[in-house]
């Protein structure tokens, strides 16, 4: 019996592991290299203590936050049998716990995963997904998203942009010294001076700026190609990547259509890093720095992958 050689999307996903461990050390070496400044400045450790309660609490409450914040709703089997049957069949395919499935009322197309790991995920899914897609299209899209629980995604990005949270806190707080009169209680070792304070100030501003900036590229490149790992997955579990590309083309199309009420598109961006396409116009500025590959490109790979299976018998 011969076999058919596979491809590289059928191994292991060394290239996710490969750019989080990248990411990691350069936002450590950029981190160590700040912390080394201001621990000399004597300036931004208390910092810390805060970031890392923001980051518990992002951790482990912030599936319930972004829940009620979207105003979803938790559906039983008996509520929506046809969701749980598609939900617990790919589940059992990618060898996880059944997650928790929510419904949002909402015109948008869209879906997210989140919770802390498997055993605590939670799925939620848009009115708008399910009125607009089809079987199989949703059925990639639900795949896409137990791709990211079974990546540990939500885990991942929150240990990535932990030090952002702090550098965050401290150009909020930089900023507020500005306005309102030097460096305090936070002169530091050579810096108490008030003649010193101003030109202090300014320079952690400009440090803390440059970093934060860096860090913010490095976090959003790794959620980038967290999308395209899911895009993998979903083409993996389902044999169909054909389906997710015509899911993502609807839901882009959708999006850029102007047929979404402005509430509902408002409510949408507050969750664009989780939702599987962000609720994004094509002429906001905020693509250039977006926690999502283009379309265009999502699509371009999946049709790569449809063709390799189609030639050697893989699609189903």
């Amino acid at each position: 019996m011969t076999t058919t050689k596979r491809p590289a999307w059928y191994k292991p996903d060394r290239g996710l592991g490969f750019r989080m461990l990248v990411t990691m050390f350069l936002l450590g070496a950029v981190y160590i290299i700040f912390g080394a400044v201001m621990w000399r400045i004597g300036y931004g450790i208390l910092f810390i203590p805060l970031a890392i309660i923001i980051a518990f609490v992002q951790l482990f409450f912030a599936d319930k936050i972004t829940l009620s914040s979207m105003r979803a709703h938790e559906v039983t089997d008996a509520q929506a049998p046809q969701l749980h049957d598609m939900v617990g069949r790919l589940a059992a395919q990618a060898d996880l716990p059944k997650p928790k499935i929510y419904v949002i009322d909402s015109s948008v197309p869209n879906a997210f995963a989140t919770g802390r790991d498997k055993n605590h995920a939670v799925l939620a899914v848009t009115s708008g997904i399910m009125n607009q897609l089809e079987g199989p299209e949703l059925e990639s899209v639900v795949a896409h998203e137990l791709t990211h629980i079974i990546n540990r995604d939500m885990l991942v990005m929150t240990i990535a942009a932990f030090f952002s949270m702090v550098l965050s806190l401290m150009m909020h707080n930089l900023l507020w010294m500005g306005m309102f009169g030097g460096m305090g209680g936070y002169g530091g070792r050579r810096g108490g001076r008030d003649g010193n304070a101003g030109a202090i100030i300014l320079f952690i501003m400009l440090v803390t700026a440059i970093t934060y900036f860096i860090s913010f590229l490095l976090v959003r490149m790794l959620s980038r190609y967290r999308e395209l790992a899911a895009d993998r997955g979903s083409a993996l579990i389902t044999g169909a990547p054909q389906n997710l590309a015509s899911a993502l083309m609807k839901i882009d199309s959708t999006m850029q259509s102007q047929r979404i009420p402005e509430r509902d598109f408002r409510q949408a961006q507050a969750i664009n890093a989780l939702a599987i396409v962000p609720a994004l116009r094509r002429d906001s500025m905020a693509t250039l720095f977006s926690t999502h590959p283009s379309t265009e490109e999502r699509v371009a790979r999946l049709t790569a992958m449809q063709r390799y299976m189609e030639s050697h018998g893989q699609a189903s």
